[in-house]
């Protein structure tokens, strides 16, 4: 099966939400971010390079350098940053609202049902992508951790309820 998200934009992801975590104008050097979220430190650099001129992230050399949020979290939509590092959102390229390219097999694309329904698939990633910040990321992993400390302490209730 392939990846709808490639690895870019997994790291690319993964690399944003580390920098978020830091404290408010606080930087992160790129073998850091790599060696905590196990990325490539190479591949990581020529991520974090479009995402710097994309304007998403800012980089200081020198002393005291590294990478920071160029915005908020909560300014840092998901959708864009995909975009950004893998290009449009559809899963097929008869699909894409920004780099259509027809089906060589297709005979009618205009009534095709594969482009149809895969134009309904990208209609409902990018609205879930499009309506994604950075800040609701790092809230579904603390939404998760409450939830799985919830499921870990009725598990350990029934243990007791059952010992008894």
């Amino acid at each position: 099966m392939t990846d709808m998200l490639t690895a870019k934009g997994k790291y690319g992801l993964k690399a944003l939400a580390h920098l978020a975590t830091l404290e408010p104008g606080g930087m992160a050097q790129a073998m850091d971010i790599a060696s905590a979220n196990n990325i490539p430190k190479k591949f990581l650099d020529a991520i974090l390079g479009e995402l710097r001129n994309a304007g998403i992230v800012y980089s200081k050399k020198g002393p005291g350098g590294g990478y920071t949020l160029a915005r908020p979290p909560m300014q840092i939509n998901v959708g864009h940053v995909i975009r950004t590092l893998d290009g449009p959102i559809a899963p097929i390229a008869c699909a894409s609202r920004t780099a259509f390219q027809p089906c060589p097999d297709c005979l009618n694309v205009q009534r095709c049902m594969v482009r149809l329904a895969m134009a309904k698939v990208r209609d409902a990633m990018s609205d879930i992508l499009d309506n994604m910040t950075l800040a609701d990321m790092l809230a579904m992993k603390e939404t998760r951790k409450h939830s799985e400390t919830r499921k870990i302490g009725r598990s350990h209730k029934f243990e007791l309820i059952q010992h008894l």
